[in-house]
């Protein structure tokens, strides 16, 4: 059996990175107390700010950022992987990447995923997001090696309504696939359970899913509920809150080739013409 504890974060993040870091520290050395050997913390991690002249003017490139290598070096402390779910950085183009980061154990970082599909939303209600209008949308899939092996496809938050993304890493062998949120309380509370658990039953994989959740210092409201899923769509660890936590699971890696094997619709159907 291959066996891989893990555990997802949730956090209420605001404007400043390094109070955010501070915020999420006491989480992630719970959970690495608790045995877990990777971690997830949630999308926006590094800085959560709606505000887009303040959110731009604050971001930088990745090279010689201070604060993600102190995330680095928490990976280090506590000898885990470590996903910090995403940063802000800039792109060189006027806007900035989602990107998340993996760390190894080592604190170097093994994998980048810059978010393909941007939140470009109008709920009603007066709230609208135009995620495209701060963010560069990226290109590519990632599918890195992490802990034990285990093969680990990266996606953020608004990527979980793009089934195509995740057949893509069922295709290609994913094990686990990480989906950081901020989904919002309304998106939330309609649909962030079942796409999570259809999203692992069309992949065969189990789904680590962090999320924000609560009222942010930018005034933004998001839904919390972060969730592991395994690969038959079982809930095998869940907050039933928007308030800052952790949880953990033990991940029978095996599991993923048991569901494929006996429902193979991660391979694709027949094609077909129409309509």
């Amino acid at each position: 059996m291959r066996k891989l504890r893990v555990a997802a974060v949730q956090l209420r993040c605001g404007i400043e990175p390094a109070a955010n870091r501070a915020h999420a520290l006491p989480f992630i050395r719970e959970a690495a107390t608790a045995g877990a050997r990777f971690i997830a913390t949630p999308e926006n991690t590094y800085r959560l700010d709606r505000n887009r002249e303040r959110a731009l003017a604050a971001a930088g490139p990745e090279a010689g950022d201070a604060e993600l290598a102190a995330w680095g070096r928490i990976a280090q402390e506590f000898g885990v992987w470590l996903l910090l779910g995403s940063a802000a950085i800039a792109a060189g183009s006027g806007k900035v990447f989602n990107r998340s980061l993996l760390y190894t154990p080592d604190g170097k970082i093994a994998a980048r995923y810059d978010k393909i599909n941007l939140f470009d939303v109008t709920l009603g209600g007066g709230e609208t997001y135009r995620e495209s209008e701060t963010v560069e949308g990226g290109s590519r899939a990632v599918l890195c090696e992490g802990p034990m092996g285990a093969k680990i496809g990266m996606s953020i938050c608004y990527d979980l309504r793009f089934a195509p993304l995740y057949t893509a890493y069922a295709k290609a062998g994913a094990e686990i696939i990480t989906v950081p949120s901020a989904f919002t309380a309304p998106t939330g509370q309609a649909h962030w359970e079942t796409l999570l658990r259809t999203r692992a039953i069309e992949t065969g994989a189990f789904i680590v899913a962090p999320a924000q959740g609560g009222r942010h210092e930018d005034g933004r409201a998001t839904y919390g509920h972060s969730m592991i899923v395994d690969p038959w769509g079982g809930i095998v660890a869940k907050l039933d809150d928007d308030e800052p936590a952790f949880i953990v699971a033990d991940l029978n890696l095996d599991q993923v080739g048991e569901a494929r094997a006996k429902i193979p619709a991660w391979q694709g159907g027949r094609e077909f013409a129409g309509p």
